[in-house]
């Protein structure tokens, strides 16, 4: 578990490190199988050292999760903190926090 928060962390520290402009960023996925149809809506931004995202899953039985988080960097300090939150689709929540120290 620790490595998993670590690696997204990692990338995370990556992808605010590798954005210097405020920027935005939308994806729309839909998939279908034999099941059905599941949908998949994201969307974020960067601005400064700042990185925030919010995503959107329905599968094909209409179950909805969804997930938003963010990830800041102080560049100086040589830290980024991270975290998120996700809410299942009978409304239960996890709450996940992190750093990363380089």
């Amino acid at each position: 578990m620790m490595k998993q928060i670590t690696t997204g962390l990692i990338a995370a520290t990556l992808t605010v490190m590798t954005v210097s402009e405020a920027s935005a960023w939308s994806r729309n996925r839909t998939v279908t199988t034999n099941h059905g149809t599941s949908t998949i809506t994201g969307s974020g931004s960067c601005s400064g050292n700042s990185c925030s995202r919010s995503v959107t899953r329905t599968s094909p039985y209409g179950n909805t999760m969804t997930r938003s988080g963010s990830v800041t960097c102080d560049p100086a300090a040589h830290s980024c903190q991270s975290s998120s939150t996700t809410t299942g689709p009978n409304g239960g929540t996890a709450y996940r926090e992190g750093e990363v120290r380089w």
